[in-house]
């Protein structure tokens, strides 16, 4: 779908939360052997809060918008409130019955899961 692909690459070639987050609290690397996806995320806790988030790295459109997309939808949230949204994401790609209108932008990598390599 054209808009579906739209709004991948509206987050991967313009996402605002692409950087490295001087002040982060917590870092975590995650990388992908299979495909070579390569990202550092990077929370800036206050409290129980995710008040700022960023990532860098490299890897395929998909890897690299699904990041920000994430980020856009757990930045400002509590941490039980970010954990429960990271697994409606992750429900959505085992296609599990989920509220996707939570989900935002990130509603519309539903179908890459019918790609295996992905």
């Amino acid at each position: 779908n054209q808009l579906y692909s739209e709004v991948i690459m509206e987050h991967y070639e313009n996402s605002p939360h692409e950087k490295e987050l001087k002040d982060a609290t917590h870092k975590e690397r995650g990388y992908n052997p299979l495909c070579g996806d390569n990202i550092t995320l990077y929370l800036k806790m206050n409290g129980d809060i995710i008040e700022d988030a960023s990532f860098t790295g490299h890897g395929c459109a998909i890897s690299q918008a699904s990041t920000s997309m994430m980020i856009d939808l757990i930045k400002g949230k509590d941490k039980k409130e970010a954990l429960r949204l990271v697994q409606q994401f992750i429900d959505m790609m085992h296609k599990k019955d989920v509220n996707l209108d939570e989900l935002g932008d990130a509603q519309v990598l539903q179908g890459v899961s019918d790609f295996p390599a992905r």
